[in-house]
């Protein structure tokens, strides 16, 4: 149960975030957030509510889904605020997500800047050309921007 002075309402939470309130009960239906009701049925939300609904805008931003982000907030405890060695072991999660993104937007980077660049205009000089399908055997999609690795 709620203490009086932690709980606040649905209109308080949606001008603490920026979020709409429509935005907010649609989170509350992915299980992002999980507010008590009052004896009336009003919605009461947890102060900690708001850094939970901050962090969901924030991770949403860096290209995480509503899945992945409910996956994350499960980890959180329900019965009290998250502390800080809570955010700092979720944060540990999206760290290594990020790292990969960042090297793959390096190399997507270079690769496309090199091929701006060089002005070879030609298919056997250029570091991204795929003859027979080589890349192939590294996986699907476009394995010579997203990977290191050159088949041989």
């Amino acid at each position: 149960l709620m203490r009086g002075n932690e709980v606040i309402t649905i209109g308080d939470l949606a001008a603490r975030t920026g979020l709409a309130v429509s935005a907010i009960r649609y989170y509350e239906t992915q299980k992002l957030i999980r507010p008590d009701r009052n004896s009336g049925g009003q919605r009461r939300y947890l102060r900690a509510d708001i850094r939970r609904l901050s962090f969901v805008v924030v991770v949403q931003r860096l290209g995480f889904s509503i899945k992945e982000i409910a996956a994350m907030l499960a980890g959180l405890p329900d019965s009290r605020a998250p502390n800080k060695q809570d955010w700092t072991r979720l944060s540990r999660l999206i760290r290594q997500d990020l790292d990969d993104r960042i090297a793959i937007l390096e190399r997507l980077r270079a690769n496309l800047d090199g091929c701006i660049g060089c002005g070879c205009l030609s298919m056997q000089k250029c570091a991204l050309y795929n003859e027979n399908d080589r890349a192939r055997q590294l996986g699907n999609g476009a394995r010579y921007l997203i990977s290191d690795e050159r088949a041989m």
